[in-house]
């Protein structure tokens, strides 16, 4: 029997050997639904949830009824409702603040070669179970009465940390393929393993997730690189050769070791800079809030420009120049293909492209004119820079490591102390465009544009100055320009 928390206002279910409560509305539309001679049962991950004591945002319901008898269930009770999912067996409501999904039970299949799930409404609730991913998501617990149904041991799988399918793994994600992501992300999120037969059917079937979308890819990707343990789940990728169809510039990064070992292992290095990364994000008020995915991304992916770049010096030293440059480029490409947006991928290239602008600093210093260019360059990355060029020293050379970290720390205070005398985050030329019109006596055109980036060097430079100064500094520039540049003017006006 259930027992009432009433400081928590919420139904408790002794039945497990978790003590987990279940929201009031979750009872109340179980009543709805036996009252009205149907079953409901809240099922999945929010089941998963309580038993580890998380809140999940979304509660997840299924049932006997049709789309049609929910309808008629939900109707007067709900906030609001929608029937996007009707095909799908799939009602969606809102009630209280919380979004609902209740979905007729089903027994699915997917087409060997196609990437859409082909749908039968089923008549039970273990066949219903049985046709979902994973045992830790293949539990349900009947509501109101609260009994826990659990066909598969998704308790005890849940206990022991190990990732199950209810069925044989190979009809699971010959079903769905993209479940063999959800493994690597679940590994992510929840610091499970998956079961060496798991393991297996992911290696033999990783060529199946070539007739996934790659939106439904991205999305999980993105869950994936944003839970507690990123490195678990791309390991898991790399390993079962998932990466190779989804990621394969990741697992590029296991270059074969030059005999002298005068490199380090580069795949293993972005690992630990992608751990790094993410210990270093803030909380909800600091400047790079955690879970941060293009920083995450940005330190998995700094490195891929390396593979093509790598060269054996004379002497047996190996180098990869410009890796930078070409990994930016690299990490364009991918995200393109994985149908990521446009502002995401300029961010996370640009990050990848700017991580090496650091190095040199703690030996030469930089003028006041390279400070002001590296926080322009960063523009509103530069947070974001900060924690990836901190989280790239990786080496075990403490001396080494102290050295770099002192350097940084005196770049950051450079940083500081500039932008108390001038607005680095938004440095522009001393005069604006409509100023050099006025001064030059020209039109608008292409040597306005000339005139600004001048103008933009000589501010990145010294720094600033008044009206009077720029105008004359402009001048100067102009009457040392050659004829042709006038010319050009005269052209355009």
């Amino acid at each position: 029997m259930a027992s009432e928390d009433t400081h928590r206002g919420r139904t408790t279910a002794p039945e497990s050997s978790v003590d987990f409560a279940v929201e009031p509305v979750a009872l109340e539309l179980g009543r709805r639904f036996v009252d009205a001679g149907f079953e409901l049962s809240l099922v999945g991950g929010p089941v998963r949830d309580l038993f580890l004591g998380r809140t999940s945002p979304d509660l997840d319901f299924t049932t006997n009824a049709s789309p049609d008898q929910t309808l008629a269930v939900i109707k007067g009770w709900a906030d609001a409702f929608w029937e996007i999912g009707r095909d799908f067996g799939t009602i969606g409501l809102r009630k209280d603040g919380f979004q609902i999904e209740v979905t007729t039970y089903r027994a699915e299949a997917y087409d060997a070669e196609s990437r859409k799930p082909v749908v039968a409404f089923g008549t039970s609730l273990v066949g219903d179970l049985e046709r979902r991913d994973f045992s830790i998501n293949a539990m349900a617990l009947r509501l109101p009465s609260l009994e826990l149904v659990d066909p598969f041991g998704g308790v005890r799988d849940l206990h022991a940390g190990v990732l199950r399918t209810p069925g044989t793994p190979e009809d699971s994600f010959s079903d769905d393929p993209l479940r063999m992501m959800r493994a690597a992300r679940f590994a992510s999120q929840l610091g499970v393993d998956v079961a060496p037969e798991v393991s297996a059917a992911m290696t033999a079937m990783a060529s199946r997730l070539t007739i996934v979308s790659a939106e439904r890819i991205r999305d999980e990707l993105v869950k994936l690189i944003n839970g507690a343990a990123p490195r678990a789940g791309i390991d898991l990728l790399v390993e079962t050769g998932i990466a190779d169809v989804v990621l394969p510039e990741v697992s590029a990064l296991r270059l074969e070791a030059d005999e002298h070992h005068r490199h380090k292992d580069v795949y293993q290095h972005s690992l630990t800079v992608l751990e790094q990364a993410a210990a270093l994000e803030t909380g909800p008020e600091g400047p790079v809030p955690g879970p941060d995915f293009v920083l995450r991304f940005a330190a998995l992916l700094h490195d891929v420009g390396k593979p093509a770049t790598r060269r054996f010096e004379p002497g047996g030293a190996v180098s990869f120049r410009h890796h930078d440059v070409v990994g930016a480029k690299l990490v364009k490409k991918r995200m393109r293909e994985l149908r990521f947006d446009n502002e995401t991928i300029k961010d996370v290239a640009r990050l990848v492209e700017l991580h090496m602008r650091f190095y040199g600093y703690g030996d030469a210093g930089w003028t006041d004119s390279a400070v002001r260019r590296y926080v322009t360059d960063a523009g509103p990355l530069l947070e974001r820079l900060h924690r990836l060029t901190r989280s790239d020293v990786t080496t075990r050379n403490q001396r080494k490591a102290d050295r770099l970290s002192f350097a940084y720390d005196d770049l950051e205070s450079r940083i500081a102390e500039l932008a108390e005398q001038e607005e680095l985050a938004s440095i522009r030329p001393d005069l604006d465009g409509q100023q050099i019109m006025a001064v030059l006596g020209i039109k608008p055109g292409p040597v306005v544009g000339r005139a600004y980036r001048f103008l933009l060097d000589e501010r990145m430079e010294n720094g600033p100055s008044s009206e009077e100064e720029a105008r004359a500094t402009l001048l100067e520039w102009w009457a040392a320009q050659p004829e042709s540049l006038e010319t050009e003017t005269k052209e355009t006006e």
